[in-house]
């Protein structure tokens, strides 16, 4: 009986991420939600006890995909200027492959709704760019970029690139892909840190 409970909370989480795929923003309420889903409103709340608890499970599925993926990279790969290029490419290629998702990353799905959803959202961030600190260092560490490169500066810069590129994807209507010009704007982006050296 779990596992069905289950299966349905995950159902009604994909309905809910496609929903956001479509290229003009709507308000998702839950009764459009239970209508896409063919059940009744009830029938939502016996899974999730709001709809913000709804953004949270999407909230929560990024967070665990992006950061299973860019552990397995950081393991995998040695060369740390590789692990920031890996991460970038990674977070462009997540939004890419689930526009719905881009929209919780962006906050736009998340306007008018809870506020500590939009916490949730900039903790991620926050972390994200924790994250891209970490491999600055270990590359300055490592001697692939210059020991005196401003690193939280850096990261920043990254993050914001990343951010930029979901806000730009997301607003178009899904027409501007977020790994359009990536081969060019990749050099210019770790250009920055190995030319400091």
């Amino acid at each position: 009986m779990q596992a069905k409970r289950s299966d349905r909370k995950d159902q009604i989480l994909r309905v809910l991420a496609q929903m956001l795929e479509e290229p003009r923003p709507v308000k998702i309420t839950t009764a459009s939600l239970a209508v896409k889903l063919d059940v009744s409103e009830a029938a939502l709340y016996r899974h999730f006890a709001s709809k913000a608890q709804m953004f949270e499970g999407l909230i929560e599925f990024i967070e665990a995909t992006l950061f299973s993926l860019i552990n397995r990279l950081t393991t995998e790969e040695k060369s740390a200027m590789r692990q920031i290029e890996g991460i970038l490419s990674l977070l462009l290629g997540f939004a890419q492959k689930n526009p719905g998702m881009t929209r919780v990353l962006t906050g736009d799905a998340l306007i008018n709704e809870n506020d500590r959803l939009q916490l949730r959202i900039n903790q991620l961030h926050d972390r994200l760019e924790a994250t891209l600190k970490q491999v600055l260092r270990f590359a300055a560490s490592e001697g692939e970029i210059s020991a005196n490169l401003d690193i939280p500066a850096q990261a920043n810069l990254l993050m914001c690139y990343v951010a930029g590129r979901w806000h730009q994807f997301a607003k178009s209507g899904f027409k501007r892909d977020p790994m359009e010009y990536w081969e060019a704007q990749r050099r210019e982006l770790l250009s920055c840190a190995v030319s400091r050296t």
